[in-house]
């Protein structure tokens, strides 16, 4: 708390926290439309074959009649996706002709491509590079590269961010989400596509670790709750902001790059470096500097002016000093209480962001405007962490992280008993799933930081979050076996929140009104 403490001599939550924290938001605004951006980019639009060329006798049909003597129909009349009949087929002109049994009929694959419905969908990656029918399995395969990337993106920057200081990584995030996204968004071909969005995904988690890091680091304590809830809302209204550029730019390649344009001012504007961490790293100087600038921003120049660095110093000796001990990821499983708050927890970290991610990024399936489903489902998270934020507060942390994995379990499981023509009641029942997982989410952070102990506390955090990505991983994976059986997704997707959230409320302490445990051994006790 020693470094909080000389932050609240100088003013404590003051003009510069509050300018600081708004600066640092807008990254993570546009950071989230990244996140979700392929329910646009790779939007399915609807499609048929391409009629067989050259037949003679079709000047005066209408493209409908044209359509139904060369391509056959699927079982709602719609026409078939990936075949047509390799001659056409005249007796269907017929008024009596029927449509129902056509499996005599000799058809075959798309050879001379297709024709897209751009009414809604004008441009996407699946129509620039036809990445349907026996490669539509590659649009999920997309996504799970990315969130690959994610994964290796908090690996990584984590620690270098630890070595190279906070700001550094955060201009240099800034950059990469620059270049990668705009090659994005003007190379040519899908292999290229892939790789530069599995860069952009490493970008998604350096920003968002870096910018949490360095606002909680320069904000006291009695500001940091407000300050992790402003940055979670902030990336809620980025789900929403994406539905609106979405509609209003409808080819996907523009799209790419009005989202990761911005990132081209973030990269010239920067703040100062965590005070905290030039301390801890020695940089004595430039941390007694910065202090004092915050010290001017917020009206306390003369408190600013009085510090000195040994004064600095033995304040922070405590952190200083703790730093030293080192613990590894085997600590979080080397001790019975340690494997059972760790094993339970990594249910709850991969089956939350398993669900999250296997609702939020399969938006077409509900038959209603896709930019609509994008904000509902972006808004429905700002009353979920609210209530979320009420029943941790005054209910208990165990109470609400089970409470909240079953609930979206069921959500999801009883939507498989919705017919598909209520399509209102789908996606709102979807939508409560969705902010369901978010409410998880929120109290997941939480309650993870209070059931891992302090020496080993961060170890701990960044274990869970490698569960969740590993789990946004899996998600889209999940999504290609219902092409096969469209009801196991929905019941695999289901079941993982239900049985993560029944072990969270079986294994797990409760911790409000709780002192933080600081050492392994006061666990074990």
């Amino acid at each position: 708390m020693a470094f909080a403490d000389l932050l609240d001599r100088l003013g404590g939550v003051g003009t510069f926290q509050i300018v600081h924290s708004i600066f640092l938001a807008f990254p993570v605004l546009m950071v989230a439309t990244h996140n979700f951006l392929q329910n646009f980019t790779a939007a399915f639009p609807a499609h048929h074959c391409e009629p067989k060329p050259g037949i003679n006798g079709t000047d005066g049909l209408t493209y409908q009649e044209f359509l139904r003597i060369t391509v056959p129909t699927d079982q709602k009349g719609q026409p078939e996706k990936c075949r047509r009949f390799t001659e056409p087929q005249w007796s269907f002109l017929h008024p009596n002709a029927t449509l129902a049994n056509i499996t005599g009929i000799e058809t075959e694959s798309c050879v001379d491509g297709w024709v897209y419905d751009r009414s809604v969908i004008r441009s996407s990656i699946i129509t620039e590079w036809d990445l349907i029918c026996n490669l539509s399995s590659m649009k999920q395969m997309a996504q799970s590269v990315y969130m690959v990337g994610v994964l290796l993106g908090g690996a990584i920057f984590g620690g270098l961010s630890d070595r190279f200081g906070r700001r550094t990584i955060l201009i240099w995030s800034y950059m990469q989400m620059s270049v990668a996204g705009t090659l994005v968004a003007f190379l040519p071909n899908f292999p290229c596509y892939v790789f530069f969005r599995l860069i952009s995904g490493m970008t998604f988690s350096s920003v968002l670790l870096n910018t949490l890091c360095l606002m909680l680091e320069w904000m006291p304590v009695k500001g940091r709750t407000l300050a992790g809830t402003f940055i979670g809302y902030v990336f809620t209204s980025g789900q929403m902001v994406l539905a609106g550029l979405a509609y209003a730019i409808r080819d996907w390649r523009w799209l790419q790059f009005c989202v990761t344009a911005p990132f081209y001012f973030f990269f010239v504007y920067s703040w100062w470096e965590s005070g905290r961490w030039l301390i801890l790293n020695g940089k004595t100087d430039q941390a007694l500097t910065n202090l004092r600038r915050v010290a001017r921003m917020n009206g306390k120049l003369e408190e600013g002016l009085k510090m000195t660095k040994d004064e600095m110093i033995a304040e922070m000796q405590h952190e200083i000093s703790s730093r030293k001990s080192s613990h590894t990821v085997l600590d979080l499983v080397r001790t019975p209480g340690m494997r059972r708050i760790t094993g339970c927890l990594m249910m709850v970290w991969f089956s939350t962001s398993f669900a999250y991610y296997g609702l939020a990024m399969d938006l077409q399936k509900f038959g209603i405007s896709v930019y609509l489903v994008q904000f509902c489902f972006g808004a429905i998270d700002i009353p979920a962490k609210f209530v979320a934020a009420l029943i941790m507060s005054y209910v208990g942390r165990r109470v609400a992280q089970s409470t909240f994995l079953i609930l979206a379990g069921a959500m999801i499981i009883i939507n498989i008993f919705v017919p598909v023509d209520m399509r209102v009641l789908r996606t709102a029942l979807a939508a409560l799933g969705k902010g369901f997982c978010a409410s998880a989410f929120m109290c997941a952070y939480l309650y993870s930081g209070e059931l891992f102990p302090t020496e080993i506390r961060q170890t701990g955090m960044g274990f869970s979050d490698v569960n969740a990505r590993v789990g946004s991983v899996v998600a889209p994976v999940i999504h290609l076996i219902g092409e096969h059986i469209p009801i196991l997704p929905a019941i695999i997707f289901g079941t993982a929140p239900i049985l993560s959230g029944i072990a969270a409320a079986c294994v797990l302490t409760e911790t409000r009104n709780q002192p933080l445990t600081d050492t392994i051994q006061e666990v074990e006790e």
